[in-house]
């Protein structure tokens, strides 16, 4: 996994948003492990290069899921079963993040005259972790667990990504912030 520390701030703040949304109703996903991974996956998806972090062979950044699933294919352009496991976390991540957090993008990375025009990213995604899932020696065994989850559990997590955007987006709102420091000096 990535080093998240120098987004230390930042990732609290995410943390304190996915706990508040999926620990409660409508959603009560209380898997301290996917909600760990999901911190660190809106912390990663802050920048733009490691949304498109996947290359192909020329160096090229892969923007579609069509042509990240190429990649994936060990009988196509995959050097080996790591690249595939790789490629296809980042598949679930890719597609999570879109559809979750900014689901209104979708038109566009779906539009007619795209390669993923026919991609339904919602299923893509719960397949591609659950691929990812699948390679569960070593390094892997532990996060193994917590793809699968996320395969099974994707359109929660969608959701769930989405109230987050909500939530994060009232904090910016001047009104919602005089009542947070009301309540906060309420409970103080």
């Amino acid at each position: 996994m990535e080093d998240l520390r120098a987004y230390q701030p930042l990732r609290q703040l995410f943390a304190e948003l996915v706990g508040r949304v999926f620990w409660n109703k409508p959603i009560e996903l209380r898997d301290r492990e996917v909600l760990l991974y999901l911190c660190d996956l809106l912390t990663r998806f802050t920048r733009m290069d490691r949304i498109y972090r996947l290359r192909d062979a020329r160096g090229r950044r892969l923007e579609e899921v069509a042509e990240m699933l190429m990649e994936a294919d060990v009988l196509l352009n995959a050097r080996s079963f790591h690249q595939e496991r790789e490629v296809h976390k980042h598949i679930g991540d890719f597609t999570l993040f879109w559809t979750g957090v900014y689901p209104e993008a979708l038109r566009l990375l779906r539009h007619p005259t795209r390669k993923d025009h026919l991609i339904d990213y919602v299923q893509q995604g719960k397949r591609s972790y659950y691929i990812a899932s699948t390679f569960e020696e070593g390094e892997w065994r532990k996060e193994s667990r917590i793809l699968r989850r996320l395969s099974h559990e994707f359109e929660i997590c969608s959701f769930g990504l989405n109230l987050v955007r909500r939530e994060w987006e009232k904090m910016g709102d001047p009104t919602y912030r005089l009542i947070m420091e009301a309540f906060e000096d309420w409970e103080g």
